[in-house]
């Protein structure tokens, strides 16, 4: 209540600070920009150490600090290296990655995670924070797939929306990442990146136009691919006609660490600010003594320089750098953050198979439970790079199960296999040769599994796997897990899987020979309790999938049609708008499981689908209107999702695209009346022909639904 409370008090303080006169601001900036030296104003526009850039004293302008982070405040880094201080005060509070996040589709988490995460970075002195990561997961493969959100750019923007506004309340800076099409780590310094117009506008720029035009995001910060040939950083189409023209954006755009190649170029195009060049010397940056010998020579007008220095400074006073002790002080690590944290974790974990009721299990019918798998005791918050968090702590599966049911039963812990990856920066080489069976540590699970009244495996990846800097080599689960889980079955058929990871997974060779599977991503600090929680049933399930499982690799787009990871550093994405479930849907393929699926442990029945009208003009806004009763006997949530088609398209559609969602909590019995919501507008296309969107008159159908397959009621209207 405490959270909610806060985000009511605070999303308000969130207006009224944004409602200051502008005019009263930009007269400010051109004060302060009137009495800098030219040395000064380019020393606001590049790093003169890791993550903070050049204080000006004598104007109160102080040095501006910047900190990864989107699921937690980064520890603590030496100023001129990459390795950490050892301070012993840097401890913060850890949620799970951005799929888990996305998994929950609560925007009301989302927000409470901004929250959260804005009071940690205020009390450890920082003013921005590089998150959300917002690019699609287009590929399974991706190894920053965990920190990103989903395949659906609708529940991207939503998603974002709330993080970005609640994160800002706490004079904060956001920085969303990485513009644009940043989908694989492969090659991510030098690939070139083609797409269609139509895909560019329609699947990979919607979450960051709605994180600048609805959010109010003031750092957008630029990828490090090739987009259409030019470098992201200094693309002119990106970092000025889109962002900047069409966007309105008037905050920060920044390099990701060492993606800048040009001073003049890069500057023309709009970036504001360097950082992470490897050049030992920070004068020699582009955007260092280069730029001021490009203003000198004329290459570059002093008022490009001054617009940069405006929108550093703007960022600045809207957060209240300037005036400090008018700014939030902050706080770490309270319990309301790690509750926070722990329901975030909860409402993550998906249930994707509960045959005979396997789940919940009776806590207090079992004598015995085999607790097996690497994973049930390795701890994932500090893997990951740039994501990766020193948490106050993180509790493991095992330690959960055993602190919670210790007393009460007897766990038989066998580690199951072996870790025999490694991590190789900016390389996939540390997972060759991961697929050795350890038939010594199989059989000590089978013997652990025979003596148990239930089996419980944690499987699935780690952050040899996922993480930033290198793609996975395949979909499968690596270190012969699928045997262990095989064998481990045949010996106890109340064998329970739960996948830690963030990436899909080839699941088929195990998910027919167990009773339950549940996906349990990295759940951050709190993760043991979640799942511990989930499976005991004191929570119940109601995390949905952010993206599809394919059965095998080959179904996915890019991957059926040879379109990753590209040939001679160029990759095209051929298979367009058809991303994710558009293309299962569209084509007729048939996942492993699709987007949006989810169980629960009781039942629910939707009824009385009806819209509010039957045609609609341009500027309507569509409802649709329905029952949902809980019909089990237990508390549970339902995401219901709403998707709309359009019948007869001059051009190829997707059968049908998210435009809609409501997470929906019921009590056994309880009924409730919900609606759903979408503008007609947001019905449109992109029409290269016009380079505009486009509304065509006819049918459309709204299909009500509680995953990309599972249709509940399908109704048609017509768009005049």
């Amino acid at each position: 209540m405490r959270l909610r409370f806060m985000a009511i008090v605070l999303f308000s303080a969130f207006q009224s600070s944004f409602s200051q006169t502008d005019n009263a601001v930009e007269k400010r900036i051109q004060e302060l920009i009137k009495k800098m030296t030219l040395k000064e104003k380019v020393g606001m526009l590049h790093g003169n150490s890791k993550f903070y850039t050049e204080q000006i004293k004598h104007l109160g302008i102080p040095e501006w600090a910047l900190s990864d982070g989107p699921h937690g405040v980064r520890a603590e880094m030496n100023r001129h290296n990459w390795k950490y201080t050892g301070q012993t005060d840097d401890f913060s509070t850890s949620f799970p990655p951005g799929t888990a996040m996305a998994a929950s589709w609560n925007l009301e988490l989302a927000k409470q995670r901004g929250f959260v995460l804005g009071e940690e970075a205020r009390f450890r002195k920082k003013d921005v924070l590089l998150g959300p990561g917002i690019n699609i997961i287009r590929s399974p493969l991706c190894g920053r797939n965990f920190e990103y959100l989903s395949e659906d750019p609708f529940l991207i923007s939503q998603l974002s929306i709330n993080y970005i506004k609640a994160l800002q309340t706490k004079d904060v800076a956001a920085c969303v990442k990485h513009f644009v099409a940043n989908n694989q780590e492969e090659n991510r310094f030098v690939v070139d990146v083609t797409m269609s117009e139509r895909a560019l506008r329609e699947i990979y720029l919607p979450g960051f136009k709605a994180s600048v035009v609805d959010a109010g995001t003031l750092g957008v910060m630029g990828a490090y691919n090739k987009f259409r040939g030019e470098y992201c950083t200094e693309n002119t189409y990106l970092g000025r006609t889109i962002l900047r023209n069409e966007f309105n954006f008037k905050g920060v755009y920044m390099s990701d660490w060492d993606a800048v190649h040009s001073t003049e170029k890069a500057a023309l195009a709009g970036l504001d600010l360097e950082m992470g060049t490897e050049k030992d010397n920070y004068n020699d940056w582009y955007f260092a003594d280069p730029l001021i010998k490009a203003v000198k020579e004329g290459r570059v007008k002093e008022s490009v320089v001054n617009e940069k220095v405006a929108n550093i400074l703007r960022v600045m006073i809207k957060t209240k750098v300037l005036d400090p002790e008018t700014r939030v002080k902050g706080a770490i690590n309270t319990k309301e953050h790690q509750e926070a944290a722990y329901r975030s974790a909860v409402e993550a974990i998906v249930l994707l198979k509960n045959e005979k009721e396997t789940l919940p299990l009776n806590m207090s019918a079992i004598k015995s439970i085999a607790i097996i798998g690497d994973n049930a005791t390795r701890t994932h918050c500090e893997g990951g790079f740039s994501s990766e968090i020193k948490a106050l702590y993180e509790v493991t599966p095992l330690q959960a199960m055993t602190k919670k049911y210790g007393k009460s039963m007897q766990i038989n812990f066998a580690q199951g296999y072996e870790k025999q990856s490694h991590v190789v920066e900016r390389s996939s080489a540390g997972q060759l040769n991961t697929d050795k069976i350890d038939w010594k540590l199989i059989n000590e699970a089978v013997a652990q599994a025979k003596k148990s009244d239930v089996a419980i495996v944690f499987a699935g990846l780690n952050h040899d796997f996922d993480s930033e800097s290198f793609d996975r080599l395949h979909m499968r689960l690596p270190y012969g897990q699928e045997t262990l889980i095989q064998e481990v079955a045949k010996a106890n058929p109340k064998t329970i899987v739960v996948i830690i990871a963030g990436s899909p997974l080839e699941l088929a060779g195990i998910e027919s020979r167990v009773p339950a599977l549940v996906w349990g991503w990295y759940g951050g600090m709190e993760a043991g309790n979640a799942v511990a929680d989930v499976l005991s049933g004191k929570e119940f399930p109601s995390g949905k999938l952010p993206f599809t499982l394919p059965v095998t690799l080959s179904q996915s787009p890019a991957h059926a049609l040879g379109a990753y990871p590209g040939h001679d550093l160029k990759v095209n994405y051929d298979e367009d708008i058809l991303v994710g479930y558009r293309w299962f849907d569209t084509k007729g393929i048939e996942p492993q499981h699709p987007f949006g699926y989810g169980l629960s442990y009781t039942s629910f029945e939707i009824s009385n689908v009806t819209s509010d009208k039957k045609v609609y003009e341009v500027n309507n806004e569509i409802t649709v209107k329905f029952n949902i009763k809980n019909t089990g006997k237990s508390n549970g949530a339902e995401v219901v999702q709403l998707y709309v088609g359009q019948t007869n398209a001059s051009v190829l559609r997707p059968k049908k695209e998210l435009k809609a969602f409501g997470k929906i909590f019921l009590a056994p019995g309880e009924q409730k009346t919900v609606d759903l919501k979408v503008k007609v507008k947001d019905l449109a296309f992109y029409d290269e022909k016009t380079s505009g969107w486009k509304i065509e008159p006819g049918e459309f159908m709204l299909y009500t639904a509680t995953s990309a397959k599972n249709i509940v009621s399908s109704l048609s209207v017509t768009v005049k």
